[in-house]
């Protein structure tokens, strides 16, 4: 007897890489439907914009067509297809929803529950990717990369660029501070040791590991990352306490010469602090991959200013993403199938 999965993919997490993940856990007890949504080509949707949808984040794909393509399968292996109140209802049969993502904002959880739908998640699927490309973000943006390249476009040979008082310093030279110690920011750490570059970290629920404490990475207060970073790259998760942490305030505690990163989450910053500071001299420049409102506006002031360099939202997008994703999610459909509890549990 086979088993039925809904899988509803998407042309960055495809269905045939969730089918290929399935049938290499799973073997011949699974039989697959595939849809793929067209996400990354046209945007998500958010619930407070659509009637029934309330409480959902960042999904793609209607209600009649996601529950049309699930039927009566007891198992939903997606990406960002949306399960609301009112879909869970109309679904008694379906009983594992396997999100290939960090957090469920596409899932209605309390509905879930009330359902006895077991959901689980993906986490840290990404986090090789966005310390990769964290590090890149760091060399653009304090060694002028993005400058020249922008300069170039426009036919503009800026030999200016190799002044003193513009060139970048080195990373083996400077004070690099991360904020927030998880998935992303231990490799991070990991990557910038071998810059020979100073460390703080701040994170007050956890512990460097020992290897980090031998290497010199200091464990500090948020205020002495703020005061001594030459760089500032942001790592936390979105929490009460992190919300817009990064104000005023903590923009002026930072040197003039600092450069900001934040590849985490729009959440975390007061943007028009940072336009402030940056169009006011008082912060060298800054990068950015997440913003508070995606996509960005295009007359955004943010996007005008020549000090930041800007991309958007796609530090996770890399194949390993994916092949890990898809491998964590097929995982957790085996276990459910011979009566073992979920790794990874939401």
């Amino acid at each position: 007897m086979t088993t039925e999965i809904a899988i509803i993919g998407d042309r960055f997490m495809l269905s045939e890489m969730f089918e290929a993940a399935l049938h290499d856990a799973c073997g011949d007890r699974v039989t697959c439907r595939k849809l793929d949504l067209p996400w990354p080509d046209e945007p998500m949707e958010h619930g407070y914009a659509v009637a029934g949808m309330e409480g959902l984040k960042e999904y793609m794909g209607t209600p009649d067509q996601v529950m049309a393509h699930i039927g009566a399968a007891p198992v939903l292996v997606t990406h960002l297809a949306p399960l609301s109140s009112s879909m869970f209802s109309a679904m008694p049969g379906l009983k594992l929803v396997a999100v290939s993502r960090g957090g469920p904002v596409n899932i209605d959880m309390a509905a879930a529950a009330g359902h006895g739908v077991t959901v689980v998640n993906t986490p840290g699927r990404n986090a090789s990717a966005v310390a990769e490309f964290t590090i890149g973000a760091i060399l653009a943006e304090t060694r002028n990369i993005t400058r020249g390249h922008d300069a170039l476009r426009r036919g503009d040979y800026r030999g200016d660029l190799y002044r003193a008082d513009v060139t970048g310093d080195e990373l083996s030279d400077m004070t690099v501070g991360v904020i927030g110690y998880g998935k992303v920011g231990t490799r991070v750490v990991k990557l910038l040791r071998a810059f020979g570059c100073r460390i703080l970290v701040d994170d007050p629920y956890v512990q460097l590991s020992p290897d980090d404490l031998e290497a010199g990475v200091e464990h500090v207060s948020l205020d002495r990352v703020l005061a001594e970073a030459d760089v500032l790259t942001l790592h936390p998760r979105v929490t009460d306490e992190t919300r817009g942490m990064i104000d005023a305030t903590a923009l002026a505690a930072m040197k003039p010469s600092a450069i900001l990163v934040n590849t985490a989450r729009g959440p975390l910053m007061d943007y028009d602090a940072l336009y402030d500071a940056l169009s006011e001299g008082r912060l060298r420049g800054a990068m950015l991959e997440t913003f508070a409102i995606e996509p960005t506006p295009p007359d955004w002031p943010l996007l005008q200013l020549p000090n930041v360099t800007l991309t958007p939202h796609i530090a996770g997008a890399s194949m390993k993403t994916v092949r890990i994703a898809a491998a964590s999610a097929a995982e957790e459909v085996r276990r459910w199938l011979d009566g073992e509890p979920p790794l990874n549990p939401c």
